[in-house]
């Protein structure tokens, strides 16, 4: 009875514990400072900072990850903060190994997020600082999915940054050099992805953030290898269809029937393009060139069309179409008639009224998915998407927003496409990498 009674007790205490903790949380007027309390509990209480992330998951992930991340990638060098990630410089070749076993202490570690820092969202090279985007990506795995985070590495690959503020930074606390290049890069990935395989032999691997020209590469060149994936290709692409397959439930329309049209043609975009082109020829007769044939994009000089072939990146190919250039996107959606305008470009407004007016003059239910994060790098608001098409638009987007009070006073909430909601994929997606090895 005594056992029975102590471990009442201290069921009670921690319950306590946690309503204390968010009652705290709650008290905080600043996403920030709610951030770097959470990172602190993280490092003195961690069963209670799983606790409370667990159990209160939808008011805590827009805190410990987006859109609160944004802010703090930018300063993450100068925050009053421990690091939970490993960290693996040039100057560690040839310890790869013993540096993993020893920061898992003897764990089977079953996920590695990694990132060079490249390509943060839309704020570009932040090089060391990039250990924030694993660190939060690897709360996802416990959030979403119940893995042991003892067995969760976030991990950076600092091999410089060509971001001369941070280099000028006396607070940063990455490696002082431009960004490695080359031959020295790939034997540096070489032996760190050596690394986690002999480490143990099955252990998933996630591609975080890297720049293009290396993103796609070694997601071919890995992929085939080991049980790894990039997020930003492989998960967005995911995301975005499961809000495409959705939305299409509300419009009533097919999908091979769909004309999409994305701002932004790096890594998220194609990859996104890519996988809706191949759900197309799924559930259809058409063929690869036909569904192809059916997306468009914009990138940072016009539309990708036939004409500028000489001049695309390989990934850009494939939807180099035949139709003549237009050089900015209002006139792209009056011309091309998209029912689907999806962003990916981080640049914050450019849905601006008058496009998402036409896709409402165009689409009885317009579906529009400004997927750049943070929230100041979307494309276009919920209240403004909601307002400039009068209430029509089928929404998502990459970061969450606050429901909003229609005209006739009832309640709308917004969807969210981020990549956290995405737990496997699909076995049968060739294309791009988009190869499927077991999950762990």
């Amino acid at each position: 009875m005594a056992a029975v009674s102590g471990a009442r007790r201290f069921t009670m205490t921690t319950a306590l514990a946690e309503v204390a903790a968010m009652e705290a949380v709650r008290r905080i007027p600043k996403e920030l400072d709610k951030y770097l309390y959470m990172r602190h509990m993280h490092h003195e209480n961690p069963a209670l900072f799983y606790k409370l992330l667990i159990n209160n998951a939808q008011e805590l992930l827009p805190v410990v990850y987006a859109p609160t991340v944004g802010q703090v990638y930018q300063d993450y060098s100068k925050l009053p903060i421990h690091i939970h990630g490993l960290v693996v410089r040039p100057e560690h070749r040839g310890s790869l190994l013993r540096r993993l076993r020893d920061w898992s202490g003897g764990h089977r570690v079953r996920v590695v997020v990694v990132t060079d820092g490249e390509r943060v969202l839309g704020l570009g090279d932040l090089g060391f600082n990039g250990m924030a985007i694993a660190e939060g990506k690897i709360l996802l795995y416990t959030v979403m999915a119940g893995v042991n985070p003892a067995v969760c590495m976030p991990c950076v690959l600092d091999v410089g940054t060509d971001n001369e503020r941070l280099l000028a930074d006396p607070t940063y606390k990455g490696l002082r050099q431009k960004r490695l290049r080359g031959q020295e890069y790939d034997d540096l990935v070489d032996e760190f992805m050596a690394a986690v395989k002999a480490l143990h032999d099955h252990t998933l691997l996630q591609f975080e953030d890297f720049g293009n020209r290396n993103a796609f590469r070694l997601l071919d060149k890995y992929a085939p290898l080991q049980c790894s994936f990039n997020d930003d290709i492989q998960g967005t692409a995911c995301i975005a269809l499961a809000g495409v397959l959705s939305a299409l439930r509300v419009t009533g329309l097919s999908i091979e029937d769909q004309r999409i049209l994305v701002l932004g043609a790096g890594e998220a975009g194609t990859g996104v393009g890519q996988l809706i082109c191949k759900a197309m020829r799924s559930q259809s007769k058409l063929s690869e060139p036909e569904s192809l044939q059916r997306c468009f994009f914009l990138d940072s000089k016009g539309l990708i069309c036939s004409s500028r072939s000489d001049d695309l990146q390989h990934h850009k190919l494939p939807f180099a179409h035949d139709v003549p250039f237009i050089d900015n996107l209002l006139d792209a959606v009056k011309q091309l008639r998209p029912t689907i305008l999806v962003g990916a470009s981080t640049q914050g407004g450019a849905f601006t009224k008058e496009i998402c007016e036409t896709m409402a003059q165009i689409n009885e239910r317009p579906i529009i998915f400004p997927l750049s994060n943070p929230t100041t790098c979307s494309e276009v608001s919920y209240e403004n998407a909601f307002k400039w098409t009068n209430g029509k638009v089928i929404f998502a987007s990459g970061s969450p927003y606050d429901p909003l009070k229609g005209p006739s006073g009832k309640m709308h909430h917004p969807a969210q496409a981020n990549n956290a909601y995405i737990s496997f994929f699909d076995r049968q997606i060739p294309a791009h990498g988009f190869r499927q090895q077991s999950s762990p």
